[in-house]
Formats: structure tokens, sequence, C-alpha cells
């Protein structure tokens, strides 16, 4: 297989995560914000943006969270119960429609240069607002319980990671106010296999 990553995307780690939790080899080729090499990934792919897995029969994947569940399935990131399953999903599809389009991009409007004129200190404010009032949602989750469903790591917490694990670093939150993300991140940064977004 073929991973077309950016190496500072959480939704290209997650993926890169998960591959490294299996054990399964991919190639991992980096395309960094404004290369052409991102540029030539993006015009090859689905939708138009990375990250992309290319199969061993040449089809392609898209989309984060579709990836983590192609590669998944059948291991034990993905609950055998089918209830606990759909619980999963739907952190999964939270992770992406309410935590990503904040915690992500106030990371990114401090962290890419492009994204700078759109880095007003109106909308960092309300991203910071919003951003503490989304990971006390996780926080809440978190307060008496491992994992966000079940009694293991699945993929909604490898999703969720990606993201969380710099919003301290990147986005500017104050992790502090969060214990159990905090005690959350150590447990899933110690499982067999991990590897850092920078790995």
């Amino acid at each position: 297989m073929r991973l077309y990553s950016m190496p500072s995307s959480g939704n290209s780690y997650k993926v890169r995560l998960l591959l490294a939790l299996l054990g399964q080899a991919a190639e991992v080729v980096d395309c960094e914000p404004g290369s052409d090499s991102l540029d030539r990934a993006k015009a090859g792919l689905p939708f138009g943006k990375v990250p992309g897995l290319v199969l061993e029969d040449g089809r392609i994947l898209a989309e984060s969270d579709a990836i983590l569940w192609y590669l998944g399935e059948g291991s034990r990131f993905i609950p055998m119960d089918s209830v606990t399953r759909a619980q999963m999903l739907s952190w999964m599809f939270w992770e992406q429609y309410t935590h990503e389009p904040v915690i992500a991009v106030r990371a990114a409007l401090r962290s890419y240069p492009d994204r700078a004129a759109a880095a007003t200190p109106e909308r960092l404010s309300d991203l910071l607002d919003r951003g503490h009032a989304v990971l006390q949602v996780m926080e809440d989750r978190l307060a008496d319980r491992d994992w966000l469903v079940g009694d293991a790591a699945s993929l909604a917490d490898i999703c969720l990671y990606a993201y969380t694990h710099t919003a301290g670093e990147r986005g500017g939150f104050d992790m502090a106010r969060f214990p159990a993300i905090i005690r959350w991140l150590d447990r899933l940064a110690g499982l067999p296999g991990y590897v850092g977004i920078d790995a």
C-alpha cells in the first residue's frame, strides 16, 4: 500500500498511527503544505486532498476515518458488539463534524503562514471558547472510563487522539483544565506499536 500523507496533519497522522499499532506496512509519501508533491498527490486523489491510501490493486481510499475503518476491519480496534461499534462510529462522526473543525482549524491558523490572514483575534477567540467546550465533552466522557467506548481502545480513540494530543501546543488550548483527557492521552501513547506524529 502507499499512503499519501501530510506530516503535520492530524487526519494523516491517525492513519499512520493505526498502521503502526497494527504492525502493517505502507510506503508513506510525505506531502508538505505548499509543495509540488502535495499538489500532484491531490490531483490524483478522490476529493483532491490527503490522506489517500492506494491499495495494492490500485484502488484508492479517501477520507481519514474511512481509511481507518478499512484498515481496522477485523482488528481489536473495532468492537465486536454492534451497539458499541455504532457508538464508536458516532464519536468518529463527531470528530469530523464538531471536534476537527474547531481544534484543528485553530491549530492551523496558528501554525501555517498561508492561514495567517484568517487568524483574526476575534476568530481565534471564538475558536478557543468553542474548542474548550468541545474538549469538555470528551473530558466528561472520560471522567470515569479509560476509553471513549467499550473496555479497550477503538478507532474512536485513535481518530480523536490525532488532533487532541497537540491541542495545547499547536492550538493554544488550556489542557490543564482536562485531567481525564491527559490520562487518556497517556494511555493511548502507551499502546504497543505507538508512534508519535513526528515519527
